[in-house]
């Protein structure tokens, strides 16, 4: 029982690594399922048994890209101590995936772009980009901001902004000029009142 438990999921970790490679690379309507099962070198039921459909795979590749994208931003946000180096730190991380080898743009923005509105690959990406969003919020909020809800919008339109840069520019430094704007943005933005202590 423990050997086939394991090959389960070895077949579903190499079927997750072939629809990395192929979706991110080539898009996820124009990889057909079956050079995904060719990729990995595994039975066609393997995956049906796995995901259940294409669209389940799909699910689960923007899901792997989501922990990742949530771990390198967590992990780089530990070198910095305020909540307001940490927004700007948000666009270091950024940075570090525009260079790496084979950067194609956003796989979430890829994958829901021929996506029907209520499709299962749109939830992920909406939850995506809750997340990114509630962030910003909340870094915000953290630091002082006044308004934390337009500054995260700010943010997520810069972010966004700097990955297209990347991606039809070919230009990596996108990152690095996002965060310089995003200082700006900072600096323009009202803070909130302080508070006055009870204790004094």
């Amino acid at each position: 029982m423990a050997a086939r438990t394991s090959t389960r999921e070895s077949a579903r970790e190499r079927l997750l690594t072939a629809a990395d490679e192929l979706f991110y690379g080539e898009g996820v309507q124009t990889v057909g399922i079956d050079r995904v099962i060719e990729h990995a070198g595994v039975a066609k039921a393997s995956l049906y048994n796995t995901f259940g459909s294409k669209e389940g795979l799909v699910c689960a590749y923007l899901e792997l890209r989501f922990e990742r994208r949530k771990d390198r931003i967590t992990r780089t946000l530990t070198r910095f101590r305020t909540p307001r180096e940490q927004l700007l730190g948000v666009f270091d991380a950024l940075g570090e995936a525009f260079t790496e080898p084979g950067y194609n743009g956003c796989s979430f923005a890829r994958a829901t772009s021929e996506a029907a509105e209520d499709s299962a690959v749109r939830k992920i990406a909406d939850g995506y980009r809750a997340w990114l969003r509630g962030l910003f919020g909340d870094l915000a909020a953290a630091a002082g901001y006044a308004d934390p809800d337009t500054v995260a919008r700010q943010f997520l339109l810069l972010y966004d902004g700097a990955g297209q840069s990347a991606k039809m520019d070919r230009d990596p430094s996108a990152a690095t000029t996002a965060r310089a704007a995003a200082a700006v943005l900072l600096d323009a933005s009202p803070l909130a009142p302080a508070v006055p202590d009870p204790a004094q």
